[in-house]
């Protein structure tokens, strides 16, 4: 799991250097982790980190230098993403 999430955030950091490394993991394990938490609530069987990692990359191409939009409308993302937290470069 954590060569993914190593590989993911490295993904991330080229499509939007601007983040910290830190809030870049931070992004990519709330991705993967709110892929499989909606998946297992909607009753689909579990297909693996690899199936997770490939769907994040997706999200993080189409998505990646816009995420620091999101976390600033969405509440729930908010906390975990704010810039008081980047200690780690």
């Amino acid at each position: 799991m954590e060569a993914y999430y190593q590989k993911l955030t490295e993904q991330l950091l080229e499509k939007n250097p601007e983040l910290p490394t830190s809030r870049a993991r931070t992004w990519v394990e709330l991705l993967c982790s709110d892929f499989e938490s909606t998946s297992a609530k909607a009753g689909v069987d579990y297909r693996g980190m690899e199936y997770t990692a490939k769907l994040v990359s997706q999200l993080i191409e189409s998505y990646g230098d816009k995420l620091h939009l999101f976390a600033a409308k969405n509440p729930k993302y908010a906390d975990l993403l704010n810039d008081s937290d980047d200690t780690l470069n």
